[in-house]
């Protein structure tokens, strides 16, 4: 039996903040682009894989929230940084991204993080690449709390880049 030590009290915390419920890659995408169409202030979806065919499926999503001047901000992995193939979709997808009016931040060195930060009311954290998603079993936390998307948002350093 493992002593991790004297255990310390748990503060009490308001009840927003562990309003949270689980998705997997069958039951993810319905419940998000419902949490997009209710976006009225901006958009930071991280997801290091971008293929120009998931990139498609926003669309119309990302179109509707830019004519409501929500702004859309992606940030995903130096697309020079896949294999050839993924590569190529990425640049695509990307490309695509631009010319609607999405915000495309690229990082260099291995980008792996997954989530997306709605309003900086609702937070999805997890394993699924929001952008590329297609066959792999994956999950995602969808958090709804102001105080934890802020948090997140505050943790990652967006406040510079966006």
């Amino acid at each position: 039996m493992f002593n991790f030590g004297r255990k310390k009290p748990v503060k009490k915390t308001s009840e927003e903040l562990l309003e949270s419920k689980l998705f997997d890659e069958l039951s993810f995408y319905q419940t998000f682009f419902q949490d997009l169409q209710n976006c009225e202030k901006e958009v930071v979806i991280e997801s290091p894989f971008i293929t120009y065919k998931r990139a498609k499926m926003f669309d119309r999503i990302f179109e509707n929230l830019l004519e409501k001047s929500v702004k859309i901000y992606i940030i995903t992995r130096d697309p020079k940084e896949h294999d050839e193939n993924l590569e190529v979709q990425s640049e695509e997808a990307i490309q695509y991204f631009e010319s609607i009016g999405v915000q495309v931040l690229i990082c260099a060195g291995n980008h792996h993080r997954k989530l997306a930060i709605l309003d900086r009311k609702v937070l999805w954290e997890g394993s699924l690449n929001i952008l590329s998603q297609i066959r792999s079993r994956e999950i995602m936390r969808r958090i709804k709390s102001r105080v934890l998307a802020t948090e997140m948002f505050n943790f990652l350093k967006l406040e510079r880049f966006l």
